[in-house]
């Protein structure tokens, strides 16, 4: 892997603080930098001052202000290679289908343990270096 591996970002946004600062340190134990926001204004801002490569956005789905798909579409037209995994309570839903199926991205329903996580995140990322310091 190469030393960008070891620097690579996950943005994780969500208005539950508690939910935000869980999975931020999910994404901390599989070897990624966590960057947490807890609205996509506040993603988007933390997005344009990042220092390097975001490879991922974890997102809710339903958030106040501005949703998931909006927040996804915005960041993925910027960055298209960026991969974007929902995280949602409602699954089923048409809305959840169409931006999650039709474009291609992932779904990931709460709650979810760390090994799912895991999971999806390696579904979408190559593994990032272990050896980073």
């Amino acid at each position: 892997m190469s030393e960008m591996d070891a620097n690579q970002s996950i943005l994780v946004v969500d208005d539950e603080p508690d939910v935000r600062k869980l999975v931020g340190a999910m994404v901390k134990q599989l070897g990624y930098t966590a960057i947490t926001a807890d609205s996509g204004d506040h993603a988007l801002t933390l997005y344009r001052h990042r220092t390097g490569p975001i490879v991922m956005l974890i997102t809710d789905v339903v958030a106040p202000g501005m949703s998931g798909p909006m927040l996804a579409d915005k960041l993925t037209a910027l960055e298209p290679a960026m991969k974007v995994l929902y995280i949602s309570g409602y699954d089923n839903t048409h809305v959840v289908q169409k931006y999650v199926v039709e474009k291609g991205h992932a779904l990931l329903a709460k709650p979810f343990t760390k090994a799912q996580l895991q999971a999806k995140v390696r579904e979408l990322l190559p593994a990032p270096d272990p050896a980073r310091p």
